[in-house]
């Protein structure tokens, strides 16, 4: 199937490794053109080189903190700079631990920031990039921590459910400039902070521990790979997608136990 995305413009924040980088590979093989960003220099500009040699895609690196509005308006001039965005991703996220009781105020506003002004910052400006090339699509991308959370993170459940809202109202404005918006909620991908945090917890026995939580929590029994969640991601931003409009997508192998 042709996704029709040869040559144009993705924006993916937080995109040098793990979830981020599997969308701008899957993008890029598609032959759609990408702009990297993380906080590390070094980190994306080494992305940008592997992905622009593997794929023959122009590629874009932008050493940038999305959780402030310089961080955001760097990416937003960047895209600018190459034409304008066609895609606009906010992948840009990390999990929290802390109870609401002993969190300080200071950590929900960093996460505020991270996962929810970075998202509207970068839609406000991208989106007149957008309009000006007759269209494009936007993808949040959420967790199903954001409509069934887990009793350990309440930052991050908390944060995550007001993206899931803002992309709901995002949508229904951008909509009527042939922009359309969705968010993804996934379930147990295994990311390299995943396989990092189980090492640290259970030493060699770490992928037995990833099984556990597998089996506690998705029906299917198993991690989702970052390629199959980006695949997907790729095919819900594409023109074959058309017709999805505000509309949350869990991809959680089993995990959401409401309808």
């Amino acid at each position: 199937m042709d996704l029709e995305l040869k040559g144009k413009l993705v924006v993916i924040t937080g995109s040098s490794k793990g979830i981020g980088l599997g969308m701008a590979r899957g993008f890029a093989r598609e032959g759609a053109n990408v702009l990297i960003n993380a906080r590390s220099a070094e980190a994306v500009e080494a992305v940008a080189r592997q992905i622009a040699d593997e794929f023959g895609v122009q590629t874009i690196a932008v050493a940038s903190d999305v959780s402030t509005a310089e961080g955001c308006q760097k990416i937003i001039d960047a895209a600018a700079k190459a034409g304008g965005a066609d895609i606009f991703i906010s992948n840009a996220g990390t999990g929290s631990n802390e109870t609401v009781a002993e969190a300080p105020d200071d950590k929900w506003t960093d996460f505020w920031n991270l996962h929810v002004m970075a998202a509207v910052r970068l839609s406000r400006g991208l989106a007149d990039q957008m309009d000006a090339k007759g269209g494009g699509a936007m993808l949040m991308n959420a967790s199903i921590c954001a409509v069934q959370p887990l009793w350990y993170e309440p930052i991050y459940n908390t944060t995550k459910s007001a993206l899931l809202m803002f992309s709901k109202c995002l949508s229904s404005e951008m909509v009527k400039r042939n922009i359309r918006v969705n968010t993804v909620n996934p379930g147990l991908i295994r990311t390299p902070d995943w396989e990092n945090t189980a090492r640290e917890l259970h030493g060699d026995a770490w992928e037995d521990y990833l099984q556990d939580v597998a089996n506690e929590h998705a029906d299917i029994k198993r991690f989702g790979s970052v390629e199959e969640l980006a695949d997907f991601c790729v095919f819900i931003c594409s023109p074959r997608a058309s017709y999805s409009v505000g509309s949350a997508y869990h991809v959680d192998g089993g995990m959401l136990k409401t309808v």
